[in-house]
């Protein structure tokens, strides 16, 4: 059975950083696309960012751009989200997701959900 498990939210002031892994297991995690998504309070789930199975391309949305980065080691079966200048709009439960659709923003062209890890940033 494949999983998806995420960790490394916290609390942090505006301004501060996180660094947000998922590891998965049960699947052939190296020809996976992947990707992160985030839930606000009373908010539907939304793409944020996402990479290729190669690691080659990386996609984000236009509010994170030059915050986040999302990286990949297919060594350790791990997909990361290093967060810096964090904004309090940050504030969601972020979930990683992997997929075999190519470029995949949506949340239909994804396969597998990990639970999800809050990230909450104070103003």
């Amino acid at each position: 059975q494949v999983q998806l498990v995420e960790s490394g939210g916290g609390l942090v002031q505006a301004g501060g950083s996180l660094r947000l892994s998922c590891v998965a297991s049960g699947g052939s995690f190296s020809s996976w696309s992947l990707g992160w998504f985030r839930q606000a309070p009373g908010k539907e789930r939304r793409f944020v960012a996402g990479i290729s199975w190669s690691g080659r391309h990386t996609y984000d949305i236009d509010s994170v751009k030059g915050r986040f980065t999302v990286s990949r080691d297919n060594a350790r079966n791990t997909v990361s989200l290093q967060m810096n200048n964090l904004e309090p709009e940050d504030t969601a439960v972020y979930y990683c997701a992997a997929g075999t659709v190519r470029g995949a923003t949506n949340i239909g062209e994804y396969d597998y959900w990990g639970r999800g890890t809050q990230v909450s940033v104070s103003s």
